[in-house]
């Protein structure tokens, strides 16, 4: 198979169209074609779907086009590996990590890894925006959702579980609640997808039962939170990683709901890529890190 043409296929696909890829790889559009054809003819398969403006790959074309991408992987990770044989792990990384999670489970990790990679350089980004990793500013990020992106390659990092909690001098005044219903009579201190997730909080046999329960502190800050709950303003239903150390010194004290009253809110925690776009050793080593670190 001619290695130069499959590498022409990849470009043409991640392209577009054509003209693009010509513009791309500094040929005419004509050459392109040519090419693209010979191909064809040579495989004896049609490998793209052309229409006036945009081509689509056929189910051949998808797969020599993954196969394609793999190789030109394989010959920059070679490349990479002999430019740093005998060098220490080198290069920027750029990740986007949620707000909350990121500055409450994560920094140490990130911390960690600096010391034992002191020639990487880290750009992280507190966001929660997706746009970040497909317009290319970031190697990957980390997102809380429902499912990952159909486009996009996925780490699962596991699922994200809610507690119910509050300070000891709260507790001893308004007393320890044992189910979501009690909740309604608290105010209550969560974020704002939290919040909108609470409008339904679960079936009857008759139908849904809308819990209606409006908070009294809202934000996305979740120090910001934490710190609220902490001193007693009110009953925090935030993610179990954002009070996990308080719980443990005994700062805080979750409630005794009924085991999955709040599944409802769970949710799950992935490292999100490109899969078309190169990883350079650091990245892949970052990535590995902190998948590593999330399933301890």
């Amino acid at each position: 198979m001619d290695v130069q043409a499959l590498g022409l296929l990849v470009d043409i696909i991640e392209a577009g169209n054509l003209s693009k890829a010509a513009a791309k790889l500094g040929m005419s559009r004509a050459n392109v074609s040519q090419r693209i054809n010979r191909f064809e003819r040579e495989l004896g398969a049609q490998l793209l779907r052309r229409t006036t403006r945009q081509l689509e790959p056929t189910d051949i074309g998808r797969k020599l086009y993954e196969h394609g991408l793999a190789v030109r992987h394989e010959v920059k990770a070679a490349a990479e590996a002999v430019s740093s044989l005998g060098k220490s792990l080198r290069g920027m990384v750029r990740l986007s990590v949620p707000s909350g999670y990121g500055q409450l489970r994560m920094s140490g990790w990130l911390a960690e890894f600096m010391q034992l990679h002191p020639e990487i350089t880290l750009h992280v980004i507190f966001d929660n925006d997706i746009e970040e990793l497909v317009k290319g500013s970031v190697d990957f990020a980390v997102r809380v959702m429902g499912e990952a992106p159909a486009h996009l390659a996925a780490r699962d990092l596991g699922k994200v579980r809610y507690v119910a909690c509050a300070a000891a001098a709260f507790i001893a005044q308004n007393g320890r609640p044992s189910s979501l219903d009690d909740l309604k009579q608290l105010p209550l201190i969560t974020s704002p997808q939290t919040s909108e997730r609470l409008s339904t909080a679960g079936t009857h046999e008759g139908g849904h039962r809308y819990m209606r329960i409006r908070p009294r502190l809202i934000s996305t800050n979740f120090h910001f939170l934490r710190d609220a709950i902490a001193q007693g303003l009110g009953v925090g239903l935030v993610p179990d990683y954002m009070v996990r150390t308080s719980l443990e010194q005994g700062e805080l004290q979750a409630f005794p709901l009924k085991k999955g009253e709040l599944d409802f809110l769970s949710t799950q925690m992935f490292l999100l890529y490109v899969p078309s776009r190169f990883q350079t050793q650091a990245v892949r080593s970052l990535i590995d890190f902190l998948v590593e670190k999330e399933r301890r």
